[in-house]
């Protein structure tokens, strides 16, 4: 018989190591799944997940040279730059997403920095989606301590900034912001008193060893990520990870499982590339401790679900929307 898993026995750690890690992912996959569920069921209802829409509010034109992004400037992928969107559609959208069942609405805008100019709309963004009874996140590249002060203010529960990758592959994939400047935005955020969402991407080339790096960097945060999306990388075509090969499917649910026994109390999102999964690949994500995903037909700019198939495969796997974080 199986023995209950040891992550249970003490409150979420930031003292992991890399070789506990890569045990974890080298356990026989039925154990693994194993623990990651009963870690996932100490902390969460199992048959909840958070819903979160994300909307881009300023597209294109970046001056970053993320390797895997359709809105880098640097990159030619057909994508038109566009200007920050008004309040006034922003709010509508997010009345959508609302009652379409999401309880977080998450806004993105392609900048390497916020202006502040610029970020005094996005303040009104914030306070008007909050008006509407949603929590608010949003994404907007590096942040001063003002800034994010600026954002907590206005009502801003949660701030995404990725690591993308392990140190290590990190200047493979990005060489225009170094992997310590996004540790330095995490850092402001969390001064400002807003949540953390904070994952990476997983098929861009790199090795297990990356993998391992990637959940090394995540779960040693001094306090774990809120939301920790896992995203499967979406090729587009015209980036240099446009011919990238796809991480193998159980490879993936593996990620999702270590980041739920390292990070037992945070949401972790099954985030892009749910389009080129089975619902079977979906499935097993949900067992192995996802409990957060993107709901609506685009994550910025590329395809997602539309809600119909997902409202199917709820009801099939006797899933609910989690009203509350």
């Amino acid at each position: 018989m199986n023995a209950p898993a040891p992550e249970l026995k003490s409150a979420p750690r930031s003292d992991w190591s890399r070789d506990e890690i890569a045990a974890l992912f080298a356990l026989p996959f039925p154990e693994l799944m194993f623990r990651a569920m009963t870690v996932h069921r100490a902390h969460f209802d199992p048959t909840e997940v958070q819903i979160s829409t994300l909307l881009s509010i300023k597209t294109g034109g970046c001056p970053e040279d993320c390797g895997y992004c359709s809105q880098s400037a640097k990159h030619e992928t057909g994508l038109k730059a566009s200007k920050l969107m008004a309040l006034e559609q922003v709010l509508a959208d997010a009345a959508k997403a609302k009652a379409a069942g999401a309880s977080r609405f998450c806004m993105g805008a392609a900048w390497r920095e916020p202006k502040d100019k610029d970020l005094d709309a996005v303040c009104e963004m914030v306070a008007g989606v909050k008006a509407l009874g949603m929590e608010t996140c949003v994404t907007l590249g590096m942040l001063t301590g003002p800034q994010a002060a600026r954002l907590k203010d206005a009502g801003l529960d949660y701030y995404n900034h990725n690591l993308d990758t392990s140190p290590e592959y990190y200047r493979h994939v990005i060489t225009t912001r170094t992997y310590q400047d996004r540790l330095d935005t995490l850092a402001q955020v969390r001064a400002a008193g807003i949540n953390v969402c904070c994952g990476g991407i997983v098929g861009m080339g790199e090795s297990a060893e990356d993998r391992v790096g990637l959940i090394h960097a995540l779960a040693t945060l001094p306090i774990h990520p809120e939301s920790v999306p896992i995203n499967a990388l979406v090729r587009i075509e015209g980036t240099p990870q446009g011919l990238a090969t796809p991480l193998e499917p159980i490879e993936f649910v593996r990620m999702i499982a270590v980041a739920r026994i390292t990070m037992p109390r945070s949401m972790v999102r099954l985030s892009a590339g749910r389009e080129q999964m089975s619902e079977e690949t979906q499935a097993l994500c949900f067992l192995a401790g996802a409990n957060s995903i993107f709901y609506g037909e685009k994550l910025l700019t590329t395809p997602n679900p539309v809600a119909a198939e997902d409202q199917a495969l709820f009801a099939r796997l006797g899933l609910s929307a989690m009203r509350s974080a």
